[in-house]
């Protein structure tokens, strides 16, 4: 990792490649404002599942990882993975009848 300015962004092309079957097509953006820092994340449309994971299990741990390389730079990064284009998923919908059957 080149310097500490970047370091963030290439943490995340490193870690995203390393989960993809199509790492060719990985692509990140910084931008950085007053709010921090941010990381767009852009992936083939096929590997969506293995970057979100169950229930959005792999990218909060993404997101977990980059809080602390942030911190070590003293900056607050933040990720948005961007939804591919010809994205099939459809309306994300609540479904009342599973959460009553956890109960």
């Amino acid at each position: 990792m080149s310097n500490s300015s970047s370091a963030d962004q290439e943490f995340l092309e490193y870690l995203v490649k390393s989960l993809v079957d199509h790492p060719e097509d990985v692509k990140v953006d910084r931008k950085v404002d007053e709010m921090g820092v941010l990381l767009s994340l852009h992936v083939n449309p096929m590997d969506m599942g293995q970057v979100v994971g169950r229930q959005g299990a792999t990218a909060k741990a993404i997101r977990s990882l980059l809080r602390i390389v942030g911190v070590k730079n003293n900056a607050r990064v933040n990720l948005k993975i961007e939804e591919p284009e010809g994205s099939t998923r459809g309306e994300r919908r609540d479904h009342p009848a599973a959460s009553e059957s956890e109960q």
